[in-house]
């Protein structure tokens, strides 16, 4: 076989050293327009996990690369005037143009064809490769052969919104450090790392706004160095920053909808890109060379299975890369949303930002960096809400929150969740078996599935209802079984469907009409506007007459929401259902006073709020459920989100209830675990109002972090308490607190479950520690002392 790589970055010159190591017969070739001894940037950054990967692939390469790194194990945040720092987080740094010769050096030892300073055309790509079986695009971010075949690739370039130039210093770190300084116009922060003895990398970024305020925008590099040394001055201790094309620019977010075309394959930052935030440009480049080759010697005969199969074995692991760089580069974009937080726990939100890391990895790699965080939480909590819960240590998510008169005894939520099971809309023994279990579970708020307020209003006959007696009666049975045998709280949720009304149950054809054409009926909506076209039935835009029979259905429901007992009313303005359907402008394309701007749009939502907060009682909280985004170009923005969420909050609601979709059925998602706390952190932190966030949301880890880095106030678990309605109380006693109320007839299972999960805890940690990936200390041993005695 033949393989030409175009690119002699660390993806293309590994893919090269790895194939010809397997296949010393095949004829590699390598292209690159720079000299061998050109490099930009200063140095690259490797965790434990991957120099493992290295050590396992080519040892000779990982053993020269190992005598030029640099290893820390914490990392340091500089803010405010406080230092504080979390161990447990093994990573090496490597110059860039180190590692370059490093694996130019192998590459020639295992007999890679290398060709330097010779630039590719890519319209005579075909021509002059003509006899090669591979062509491999590894030329970059601006990768030259990617754009020229862009109908084939379809790569996506998004520019991200902060501004950022990568510069080096003669300044000594022992640490991976964040180095964050606030100027008049904002806040500018600096990643910085060691990466060989005498030099550190500084990548440092700010927004728009603060770069252009403070002139960066009218200096060369030198000058913005200059620039720069001053406001880090205290950081850099006299030692100065040094500039090698360190131009400011936005980093381009890159993914291809097709990695091949014939012959041709991409790999590296051509490819795809991950924001420098979470160190994993070069490692994913090095993975995906791994991929490659494993899939070229595998697939040797058939070239086209072999890109599937390369496909097949980096495209979740990229996707999930990309995402947690995502947000861990719109959390540096929003770092000001932040700059009001007390030192520890602003600590715990860098630590925390990409969703990687949460409160029990965080107990496993520096369980004093936790402490001090937990204590941070307790002290601040007092301060807010008198409440001193120091001395029990339950955890954020165990500690109570209060909503005008009602207080919430822990954080976790049971999420609504349709079960399709009502009879005329009655909710029957089913509910109460399901309501009843999870409410004993430890929940501290349980809310029933979206309750209707006519039965025009159902998504499907099997919807629960809150339009008459019966259906009052039978929910107050649910609501007096919960609280009379446990401590949660009970949420309902009111709603219409509006143009998703009128569809089969949610385990049948979920959102398609009911199949008995008999069975359907009338539906309505902000505008004409099907659900699926040529299938749903065309809503009828709701009139006047229509808005003011809607409001007084719901009037009449939350009236008979309180009669049954429930603790909180929310409003479903959410998941393309009547309400949201005004709010969005994909579904809303009226003319009238309620169509067009974001205010208009929000005129009968806030109406209808309005009228139910009048009539439910004052002491009792009220919530709003949004669709944060639409996932859909054309959709809700971030800026409608926060307008939507000021608005209901000078109305009188007091939470805001986070999730995303299901406004249009040609939706895009970004999957991913916790993919909508962002959403609920923007409007938390922007609008200051409480939120709940729901979303892949499976571990007590997860929720603690949530609450402890101020994400929202209340988190919500769907699927997980399907199955498992004891979550609260399992997660109590993973962490050992005795602050869920347990039913007298299971104290003794409650306190053998406390004895053994101490005792199955105990042994994961002792596991979890012995399967750490070992320490690669085989760097110079001065070098080494070097960097840790600075």
């Amino acid at each position: 076989m033949r393989i030409s790589i175009i690119g002699s970055g660390p993806g293309g010159l590994y893919l090269g050293i790895l194939v010809k190591k397997v296949r010393p017969d095949w004829q590699v070739e390598l292209f690159e327009q720079n000299q061998a001894d050109d490099t930009f940037g200063f140095g690259v950054v490797f965790s434990d996990e991957t120099l493992g990967e290295f050590l396992s692939r080519d040892p000779e390469s990982y053993a020269m690369i190992a005598d030029a790194f640099a290893y820390w194990d914490d990392i340091r945040i500089r803010y405010k005037g406080h230092d504080i720092h979390c161990g447990g987080n093994g990573f090496a740094g490597c110059a860039r143009l180190k590692l370059l010769q490093i694996l130019q050096a192998r590459a020639d030892a295992v007999g890679v064809e290398s060709h330097y300073g010779v630039s590719i055309d890519p319209a005579t790509i075909e021509q002059r490769f003509a006899q090669s079986d591979v062509i491999v695009a590894a030329d970059g971010t601006n990768s030259r052969i990617r754009d020229a075949y862009a109908a084939a690739f379809e790569p996506v370039i998004s520019p991200t919104r902060n501004k950022f130039t990568w510069m080096g210093s003669t300044r000594p770190l022992s640490d991976f450090t964040y180095f964050f300084r606030e100027t008049p116009h904002g806040i500018i922060v600096a990643h910085c790392y060691q990466y060989d003895r005498d030099h550190s990398t500084w990548v440092i970024e700010t927004t728009p706004e603060c770069w252009a305020g403070n002139g960066f925008d009218t200096m060369d590099e030198r000058q913005a160095a200059r620039a720069l040394e001053a406001i880090f001055a205290e950081d850099l201790e006299g030692h100065p920053l040094l500039v090698n094309r360190s131009l400011w620019r936005n980093f381009p977010r890159i993914s291809c909808r097709r990695w091949t075309h014939g012959r041709i394959v991409l790999l590296g930052d051509a490819m795809a890109t991950a924001h420098f935030s979470i160190g994993s440009g070069t490692k994913l480049a090095m993975e995906s060379a791994i991929a490659l080759a494993d899939a070229l010697v595998e697939h040797e005969h058939d070239v086209p299975a072999a890109f599937d199969a390369y496909r097949e074995n980096r495209a979740t692991a990229i996707e999930i890369t990309q995402h947690n760089a995502a947000v861990s580069l719109a959390w540096f974009e929003h770092v000001a949303c932040s700059w009001d937080m007390p030192p520890q726990q602003f600590a715990m939100m860098v630590m925390s930002r990409a969703k990687s890391i949460t409160w029990d990895n965080l107990e496993l790699r520096d369980p004093a960096f936790l402490a001090a965080v937990e204590d941070d939480f307790y002290r601040n909590y007092a301060a807010e809400t008198g409440i001193d819960v120091a001395a029990e240590r339950p955890t954020p998510m165990f500690t109570p929150l209060k909503l005008r008169g009602l207080t919430i005894p822990n954080r976790v939520v049971v999420a609504p969740m349709a079960q399709y099971l009502a009879t005329d809309g009655v909710p029957g023994d089913w509910h109460l078996m399901h309501y009843g279990a999870r409410a004993v579970g430890g929940a501290g708020l349980l809310y029933v599935e979206m309750t209707c307020t006519s039965p025009e209003a159902r998504i499907t006959l099997g919807c629960p209802g809150l339009w008459n007696e019966t259906q009052e009666a039978a929910w107050k049975r649910i609501v007096d079984f919960a609280k009379a045998n446990s401590g949660a709280k009970l949420a309902v949720q009111l709603g219409h469907a509006g143009r998703k009304a009128s569809t089969q149950l949610g385990w049948e054809a979920a959102d398609h009409p009911i199949a008995d054409p008999a069975l359907n009926w009338p539906i309505v909506s902000a505008s004409n506007l099907p659900w699926l076209p040529g299938e749903s039935q065309a809503p009828a835009e709701l009139d006047r007459a229509g808005m003011n029979a809607i409001v007084a259905d719901f009037v009449a429901a939350t009236r008979r929401a309180d009669c049954a007992g429930f603790d909180l009313l929310e409003l479903h303005a959410a998941h393309g259902y009547l309400v949201a359907s005004f709010l969005s402008p994909l579904t809303n394309q009226r003319s009238d006073e309620f169509g067009g701007s974001i205010d208009n749009r929000l005129r009968f939502p806030l109406e209808l709020f309005a009228a139910m907060r009048a009539v439910w009682p004052q002491a009792k909280p009220m919530s709003v459920r949004l669709s944060a985004t639409d996932w859909r170009e054309g959709g809700l923005g971030e800026d409608d989100l926060v307008a939507i969420a000021r608005a209901f909050k000078d109305a009188g609601c007091d939470l805001i209830s986070l999730s995303s979709g299901q406004t249009v059925p040609d939706q895009s998602p970004v999957y991913g675990r916790m993919y909508q706390v962002p959403f609920s952190e923007t409007v938390r932190n922007e609008v200051g109002i409480r939120t709940l966030c729901v979303g892949a949301i499976t571990e007590p880890g997860q929720v603690n972090t949530i609450i402890a880095c101020r994400r929202a106030d209340l988190v919500a678990l769907g699927r997980v308490h399907l199955t498992d309605p004891n979550f609260a109380l399992r997660a109590a006693a993973w962490y050992a607190t005795r602050a869920v109320a347990v039913p007298k007839p299971y104290l003794s299972g409650a306190a053998q479950l406390m004895r053994e999960t101490a005792k199955t805890r105990a042994k994961q940690a002792d596991l979890q520690q012995k399967a750490k990936s070992p320490r690669h200390k085989h760097t110079d041993a001065v070098s080494v002392a070097a960097v840790r005695n600075s």
